[in-house]
C-alpha cells in the first residue's frame, strides 16, 4: 500500500492558497496548537514565520510547506489533515485574513493499514 498524504487540501483551500501566491508569493502553513487565533492552520509569507527545531514537515499543499508543532504533532498523529476554506475572518496573522474567508483544518482517522504505511517523521 502507498502510505497516503498526512496533510491535503480541498479545491477550495488550494484556490485561495493559489489566490495568495500570486499575491505574496512563496508561503508557509503552520498548524496552530492554540494560543492567539486557537487551533488553526496559519498562513505566512515564507521567512516571516520562524520553525523551531521541534517542528515537523508534514508535506506540501500545493508547493506550500505545512508544519506542525511537535506536541500538536503527537496529538495529531493518527489522522489525515484536510486543510479546508470557510467564510468567516481568518486568524489575525494569517495572511487570508480580510479576505471574508478563512483556512480550517477538518481530519479523520488513518486506517490501520494506512497508518502503518505511513513513514515516521522526525523534527527539523
Amino acid at each position: 500500500m502507498q502510505a497516503p498524504e498526512r496533510v491535503t487540501a480541498t479545491e477550495a483551500a488550494i484556490g485561495l492558497l493559489r489566490n495568495l501566491k500570486q499575491r505574496h508569493g512563496a508561503l508557509i502553513f503552520f498548524q496552530s496548537g492554540g494560543c492567539c487565533d486557537g487551533s488553526a492552520p496559519m498562513c505566512y509569507p515564507a521567512g516571516e514565520f520562524t520553525l523551531g527545531d521541534t517542528d515537523v514537515h508534514l508535506g506540501e499543499l500545493d508547493g506550500v510547506p505545512f508544519y506542525i508543532g511537535a506536541d500538536q504533532y503527537e496529538y495529531w498523529k493518527h489522522t489525515q489533515l484536510i486543510i479546508d476554506v470557510v467564510n468567516g475572518n481568518g486568524g489575525m496573522f494569517s495572511l487570508e485574513n480580510g479576505s471574508g474567508k478563512r483556512f480550517l483544518t477538518r481530519s479523520r482517522l488513518f486506517t490501520d493499514e494506512e497508518y502503518d504505511a505511513l513513514p515516521q517523521l522526525a523534527s527539523r
